[in-house]
Formats: C-alpha cells, structure tokens, sequence
C-alpha cells in the first residue's frame, strides 16, 4: 500500500482521465449485467451513510448541532470501520481487510481477474489504488473528528467537512467507475456478489 500521508488533501485524486475502460463480456446478457449491478445496491448502503454525515454537518454549519456530534456519527458508521479496517492509520501495518473491501480485494477482483483472463487487471490495479486513496481521506477525516471533539473550533470544523466532502466526492467517483466497468464482468463471471 502507498503511504499517501503526506500527500497534499488537494493532491489526494483518483486521476480519472486515467481509468482504463473494461473490455466488453461478449456473451454477457441483460441477466448478467443486471447481476452485477448488486455492487450498486451495496454501493447506496455506504453513500446513503455519507449522506447522514453530510446532514451533520450541515445542521452544523447551520448552528443547529455541535461539532462533537460528528465523531459520534463518523465512528457509528459500518463504512467508517469497513474502510478503517481495510489499513492502519499509517499504511505501515497489515490488518485483516473487512467487509467491502475485503470481499473485493480479496475475493472479487482476483476471481473477476482470473475469470476474464487477465483482461480485467488493468482496471482491477485501477480500483485498489482507488481504495488507497479513499482509505487515506477515511484516515484523515477519523483524524479530523478527533481533533474537532476537542476542540469544536471554527477552524476545526471547517477542516473536517473540507474532507469529508473530497472523501464523498471521491467515494462517489470510485463507485460509479467500479459500478460502470465492472457489472458486466461481476454478473457474467462471478454470477452474483
């Protein structure tokens, strides 16, 4: 796993011009296709959990709620663990990889891969460099929320909604290429998730 620590919050970016499209699955059908948008449907799960930290902390910007209830939230969240999980705070240990990154980097992608042929490794090496990078903003909001329950300062507040919503922006991206590129392939290959 890269070290995006240091990396600038304005430079952490999933370079999108630089996804590789998926091969077409020429005997895919609509079944298949239909199959492998349940990556879409588990996909909703973890946006629609954003969307309630999102509510936070517009209810906070409002002065309807205190900043101290942004790591309550961010921590209730099985995303927040699913991604936590999926490294250490610094990229230096190896955990046991969690729930949905786990069954795609663990599972999914290596038998999408190896069912296609290598055909798909490309936009397979695309995908976990993503998580690296959604990981990292996860790291950083944590850190974030940390900061703001001790101090629900202004200036606080305002550094940890920046990241989350490059963290929402970026989590949205990653899905919809994930979803995209590799239903067809999910359905056809590995029939359902």
């Amino acid at each position: 796993m890269r070290d995006l620590s240091t990396q600038p919050l304005d430079d952490l970016s999933l370079d999108e011009a630089a996804r590789p499209k998926a091969p077409p699955v020429p005997k895919a059908t609509d079944r298949h296709r239909r199959q492998g948008r349940q990556l879409a449907a588990i996909h909703r799960h973890y946006l629609s959990e954003m969307a309630q930290i999102g509510a936070v902390l517009v209810r906070i910007e409002a002065r309807e709620a205190s900043p101290k209830h942004l790591k309550q939230i961010v921590l209730s969240l099985d995303m927040a663990e699913n991604f936590r999980a999926f490294g250490s705070l610094c990229g230096r240990e190896c955990q046991v990889l969690k729930f949905h990154h786990d069954i795609e980097g663990a599972d999914m992608f290596p038998r999408v891969e190896a069912a296609g042929g290598g055909m798909f490794r490309e936009v397979v090496a695309k995908l976990k460099a993503e998580h690296e990078v959604v990981h990292e903003l996860i790291i950083r909001l944590d850190r974030a929320a940390d900061v703001l329950a001790e101090d629900p300062s202004d200036e606080n507040f305002v550094q940890a909604a920046t990241i989350f919503r490059k963290l929402e922006e970026v989590v949205r991206s990653h899905f919809g290429y994930e979803e995209t590129e590799l239903a067809e392939a999910i359905g056809y290959y590995l029939g359902a998730i």
